[in-house]
This record gives structure tokens, sequence and C-alpha cells, in this order.
């Protein structure tokens, strides 16, 4: 691997990988982490190029980050997980889990998408906006081409198939905002596509696991130690 992804981790016993969103790092789950630790060993990683894990060289793209995880798992001797992952790294969850299946246990997709049109306009026309100046100003500012790398994450990417979730044999919690920047009826089709899956839609934005914490993290531990 040509970089070593920065990470914190709390509790022991069975690993529960937490993967955070465009633009943040594992502070995001600073609600879920000592919840989560008294079940399971809590690792939260900080994607490539976010927080404090390095950019390296290679592609800055949803399908590389998944790479990287597949590495920091072989780093760290965890031959399998549960996997959390919320908006962008509910994407490279999904990513992961559809390629290395045998490495999930059960897996967490929040506020995850399949492809771009399942963000609302509303959302969507401003980062496309951002986007476009971005790539100018990326002619002549290093930070702006970083912005723009960023922003490229949510406007081209991810490209996953419906017919791809069928793939999907691990239990699989899909949960949501009420009020969250993805259509509902995206989610809803990304629940309604995997065969063992369950939908839950909690009252908050995109942001329940920080804003919601209490229902978000509730329903997360409801269905990882669900044994039934």
């Amino acid at each position: 691997m040509e970089i070593r992804l920065h990470y914190i981790e709390q509790g022991e016993g069975f690993p529960l990988i937490l993967l955070h969103g465009n633009g943040e790092d594992h502070t995001y789950f600073k609600r879920q982490m000592e919840p989560f630790a008294d079940h399971f060993r809590v690792i939260a990683v900080d994607t490539r190029g976010h927080g404090e894990s390095p950019r390296g060289t290679g592609p800055f793209t949803l399908s590389q980050f998944a790479e990287d995880l597949k590495s920091f798992f072989d780093q760290h001797g965890i031959s399998k997980c549960h996997l959390l992952g919320f908006s962008d790294g509910g994407n490279v969850a999904l990513l992961f889990a559809l390629k290395y299946p045998d490495r999930v246990e059960r897996l967490i997709l929040n506020g995850a998408n399949l492809d771009p049109c399942g963000v609302k306009l509303k959302t969507q026309i401003p980062i496309i906006l951002g986007w476009g100046l971005c790539r100018l100003c990326a002619l002549f500012s290093q930070q702006a081409k970083q912005n723009w790398e960023m922003l490229n994450l949510m406007v081209t990417q991810p490209h996953i198939h419906r017919a791809e979730l069928a793939g999907l044999d691990m239990p699989v919690l899909v949960v949501a905002g009420e009020q969250d920047m993805i259509r509902e009826s995206h989610t809803q089709s990304i629940a309604a596509n995997i065969p063992n899956s369950r939908l839950v839609i909690l009252p908050g934005d995109h942001f329940i696991a920080r804003r919601n914490w209490q229902g978000f993290n509730d329903t997360v531990l409801e269905f990882l130690l669900d044994r039934s």
C-alpha cells in the first residue's frame, strides 16, 4: 500500500469499522465511539486525503478508497468486521462489501447513494457549481485543486447498478434521515434490492449520527446485536 491510513480505536472484541463522509474525518463519529465500544472493537478510519491520512499519489476515487480499506484490513490483521459507512463512506462501504463480501459480517449504509442522481437537486446543484468553479481555479491554486477533488467524488461518483445489490448476502441496515439530502425513493430502492436488508428512516437530516445520535446509536446497536 502506498499510504497508511490514520485511525483511532476504542473497545475490545469483534471489529466495527466506521467510515466518515466527504470532507470529514474520524471525529464525525465522536458520539458513537464510546457507546459502540461497550460491545465492539471500534475503529474509525480517516479516508485517503481526509483528516490525518495522506493524499498519496493514487487515484482519488471511491473505488480506490475501498482498496485502501482492504489494505488497512490486511495491515491490521482484520479478517472480518462489521462495517458502517456514512454518506461517501457508505458508498465506499458498499463498494467494499460488493468486492470483498467475505470480509463483512454485517453492513450499515447511512445516507449512501448508488449514483449522483440519488442526491436531491437542491443539494447537488450548488455542489456542481462549486465543482466547476474549483476546476477553473485549480489552474492557479493547489487548494482549489484539492477542493475540486473532494467535490468530484460527489458530482461524478459512485456508479453502482441496482442488480449488483442482489449479490450481498450479509445482513444490511439501510438508514437515513427524514430530511436527508439523499432522495427517500433512492434510499428505499437500495434497501429493496438487497435481499437481507432492513430500512430505517429516522427523524433528522443527512447528519443523523451527529444530530440525532441517540436514535441512530440505538438503531445501529439493535441491528448489530440482533442474533435472531
